[in-house]
Order: structure tokens, then C-alpha cells, then sequence
């Protein structure tokens, strides 16, 4: 790179005790341009680990934030028109890093046109990343005021924030959003509300609590869940019949449902009539009467989705001897055969309709018409013919 190699150039003779005058001249570059090489930065190989045999150097970079050395290199680069990628790769840096360092510290010249200057540009990352900085709420006093009496009204931060937007509608110094109240009240150091006022918070709480902690997390139901992990591997491979996946379709606004269960290897479907909804108390009596009309060696286990409907899966257990498996948080994938069959059930039970006048005898009208159809995945049999040969293979 031409710059680059004009750069070092100029130092290796300012360090041999050459003028600015001099130096500059003999490397072809203007005095001021030797100046600013000089008084702006050090020796760039100060910042630079030494180039390996036949490669360009390149800034190294540095942690989280641009440095200096970084800013010179994107400098140099753009005046010989290379890319953003190019300059990206060669700084070890993202290409959005260098797009955004460049949109953000270019300055304006008076005819308009846009120059990225490396000093001005690390000058205004400094005045950016100064800490700590003063929060808005301690450097106004009339702001800090009103926050506090109404806080003593028992306000909550929301409502006085919107009360500032309201009564000052003109004078953005005096709008802040309610995190900043939230963070003035419990980050210890920042006092810019007396710690005393932070008691009138409905919580009560004078200290922030931590949201989503593992350890601290409620267990979702009463009975711990068994999860899909320690299914049975004859399942996974589906050569033994007898094991179930399970899972809702939801009718309009969420108050009605119909529950859907699939056998993993005959892909023989049987719906759950849920007419008094789909609590866990009805989903749980519900899969009880369905499954207790399946011969015994045909209910081996049933695999389900977290949802709420199955915190009663431990009294199910104990009441038709079938485990029940939870599949990990958002995975549908780990029913797919239950999630194929929700798909072509939309057909008979279309989205935002009311599932709940649907009677007990359609619901099975339309399983034996999904049994009825010869599926490729089966070698073109119907789910009703694979589990019966499988009924009749076991009878012998």
C-alpha cells in the first residue's frame, strides 16, 4: 500500500534527523501531511507487531472499540479506494464495524463533500466514550425536582413521564423515559434521587431484582418433567408402534381447542374432543378416555410441547400407565409428525374459527378420513392399513 509504505518512509527519516521540510520532500508528500504523520500520531510501528516475511503490515485490532492505529489504516485504505470488506479483513474487524466507524466520524467540508480524517475521527470516539458521564436527571435540578414530588405521590415512573411530555411539551431537557427513572432510583453511585424516595415505588423494592435467573426460576409444573432427551430410543427410530406425539390446535381468540394425537411410526391420528376447554384438569381427563381405547401394547409413551395444558401429565401417568416426554423449548421439530398432521388438519379446522361446535362424532369422522389416505412416507399405505398388519402381527 502506497500511503503505508510513504508513512514509514517519512518516520525512518525524521528518526535519521531529517526536517519535517526535508523528509516530507524526499518521500513526495506535502509539509502538512508530514506534520500530521507527525504531531498526530507516534512511530506507527509502535502499534503494529512486525509483518511477516512478504506480507503488507496491518493494524492489529484491539478489544471492543477502534484504536487510533486502526483509524489511520481506514484512512489510508479509502483514499486508494478499497472496499469496505477489503479494509474490514485486513483489520480483522466486521465490515459493518469499518461502514459504521466511517458514516459516523467523516466530517463535511464547506462544499458539502464528506472526508474521514483519522484524528478528528478518534477525537470524536474519545469525546463519545468519556466516563462516567453526568446524568441528565443530576445536571437538571428543576427535572430532579419534579421527578421527586411526584414520586412522594406515589406515581409510578411511567405516569411521570408521560407527565413531563404533557406539561413540556417543548423542552426536551425535561423528557427522559421511565428506564432512566429505574436507573436512578436503584444504580448504586448515580445519586440523582435520594435513595429514601425510591421506597414509593409500588414495589416496595429500594433494589432492582435480577429478571430470569436460572437458579431463582419457578419449576414450570408441579411434577418435574421427564424431557424428550430420556425418551426411549425406540421411539426415535420409530420401528416399535406405541408411542405418541401429541399437541393442540387453537380455535379464534384462543377459547377453544381441539387436542391432536399421532402415533410416531403408523402416523395414525386420533383428536381429543375438548368441549369444556383446555385447562389442564379437562386436557388431562380428556387424553385419559381417548387413550384408555387403545389396546396396551399401543401406548408405550406420549411426547408433548411445554404448554400449560399438560401440568396435570404426572396424574395422567398414574392413571394410564403412559410416560409422558417434554420436548425442549421451542422445538417443534421434535414432534414433527404431530406438527405435519396440525398442518392438514387446518383443512377441516381452519384458523380463527370457534372449534368448539364441532361434536365428537366429526372429530372422528375426520381422523378416519386422515387414516383413510395412503401416505408416501408409508410406501403409499394409509396409516389405517400399517397399524392394522401391526395389530395383526402381534395377535400372532
Amino acid at each position: 500500500m502506497k500511503l503505508r509504505r510513504e508513512r514509514e518512509e517519512y518516520f525512518r527519516l525524521v528518526r535519521q534527523g531529517y526536517s519535517n521540510k526535508e523528509a516530507s520532500g524526499l518521500v513526495g508528500v506535502n509539509e502538512r501531511t508530514g506534520r500530521e504523520w507527525r504531531n498526530g500520531r507516534s512511530d506507527p510501528d509502535r502499534f503494529r507487531a512486525p509483518a511477516q516475511q512478504g506480507q503488507a503490515p496491518v493494524a492489529m485490532s484491539s478489544g471492543r472499540y477502534l484504536r487510533d492505529a486502526e483509524r489511520l489504516h481506514i484512512a489510508d485504505r479509502l483514499r486508494e479506494k478499497a472496499t469496505i470488506r477489503a479494509i474490514a479483513a485486513e483489520l480483522g474487524r466486521s465490515p459493518s464495524t469499518v461502514s459504521r466507524e466511517i458514516h459516523r466520524n467523516s466530517t463535511t467540508d464547506p462544499r458539502g463533500q464528506r472526508h474521514y480524517r483519522p484524528h478528528a475521527a478518534q477525537a470524536r470516539a474519545d469525546a463519545r466514550r468519556r466516563r462516567p458521564k453526568a446524568g441528565k436527571i443530576a445536571q437538571n435540578g428543576e427535572l430532579r425536582d419534579f421527578i421527586q414530588h411526584h414520586l412522594t405521590l406515589r406515581w409510578s415512573p411511567e405516569q411521570i413521564c408521560n407527565a413531563l411530555h404533557a406539561q413540556f411539551p417543548d423542552r426536551p431537557e425535561m423528557h427522559v423515559v421511565h428506564e432512566t427513572l429505574y436507573q436512578a432510583l436503584y444504580v448504586q453511585g448515580r445519586g440523582e434521587l435520594r435513595r429514601e424516595v425510591a421506597r414509593a415505588l409500588r414495589s416496595g423494592r429500594a433494589r432492582r431484582r435480577p429478571q430470569r435467573q436460572t437458579a431463582s426460576r419457578q419449576p414450570r409444573f408441579a411434577h418435574p418433567m421427564v424431557m424428550i432427551s430420556e425418551r426411549p430410543a425406540e421411539a426415535e427410530d420409530r420401528a416399535v408402534p406405541g408411542h405418541w406425539e401429541g399437541d393442540l390446535i387453537i380455535g379464534k381468540d384462543s377459547g377453544s381447542a381441539i387436542g391432536t394425537l399421532v402415533e410416531r411410526a403408523t402416523r395414525y391420528v386420533m383428536l381429543v374432543h375438548l368441549p369444556d376447554g383446555r385447562s389442564a384438569e379437562h386436557m388431562r381427563d380428556a387424553l385419559v378416555q381417548t387413550v384408555k381405547t387403545l389396546p396396551t401394547h399401543l401406548t408405550r409413551s406420549l411426547t408433548w410441547d411445554q404448554g400449560s395444558e399438560m401440568a396435570a401429565h404426572h396424574a395422567f401417568t398414574l392413571a394410564t400407565n403412559i410416560p409422558v416426554y417434554f420436548c425442549d423449548p421451542a422445538s417443534p421439530w421434535q414432534r414433527g409428525s404431530n406438527e405435519n398432521t396440525n398442518g392438514l388438519l387446518r383443512q377441516y379446522f381452519p384458523k380463527g374459527t370457534d372449534l368448539a361446535v364441532h361434536t365428537r362424532e366429526h372429530l372422528d369422522t375426520v381422523a378416519a378420513e386422515l387414516n383413510s389416505r395412503p401416505r408416501k412416507t408409508l410406501g403409499w399405505e394409509t396409516p389405517a392399513e400399517r397399524l392394522h398388519k401391526l395389530l395383526a402381527t402381534t395377535r400372532q
